[in-house]
């Protein structure tokens, strides 16, 4: 039976590290692989130091963070919002004369609740749940394209303005 401390590398697979600067007899000895003089014999230069160019750390913005600015950001609406509206035609105008999408935002249907009726339902986006919820108690579906178009939205922020 192999035990834990009978395992071991496969003969030739590993190397003894060289030890560098531990006398003159030997290879490593003396100025230890790091030629004669200079900076790079001496241990003066700090970590991530680029030879006097702007350093990396100093380059990269501080606290600033990342949006996509070709982010789709949809508006959940669930199925029990919608059968609680009374209305059989519902579309992406309704909901935001209602007051449950906003001005701009893109309307997605989700499947959490029932629904009481037939429903007519135009949205920008239906979970699947959401569109065999509406398709079984016989009301229909239908997909309205985004106002930017298919594709992404035009980029946000300036940036990415007067290009």
């Amino acid at each position: 039976m192999i035990r834990l401390h009978d395992l071991k590398p496969a003969a030739g697979s590993t190397k003894e590290k060289r030890r560098v600067g531990r006398g003159i007899g030997g290879k490593g000895g003396k100025t230890a692989g790091r030629g004669t003089k200079g900076q790079g014999a001496r241990d003066t230069i700090p970590a991530g130091f680029e030879g006097g160019q702007l350093p990396l750390t100093q380059r990269v913005p501080k606290l600033k963070g990342f949006k996509n600015p070709f982010s789709v950001r949809y508006e959940p609406v669930n199925l029990s919002r919608l059968s609680a509206i009374g209305e059989t035609n519902v579309t992406v105008e309704l909901l935001r004369e209602r007051g449950i999408v906003s001005k701009a935002g893109l309307v997605k249907i989700l499947g959490e609740g029932e629904l009481t009726g037939k429903l007519t339902v135009e949205a920008h986006a239906f979970s699947k749940s959401a569109k065999d919820a509406i398709e079984s108690s016989g009301g229909s579906t239908k997909v309205v394209p985004p106002p930017f178009g298919h594709g992404r939205p035009a980029a946000k922020g300036n940036a990415l303005t007067n290009r």
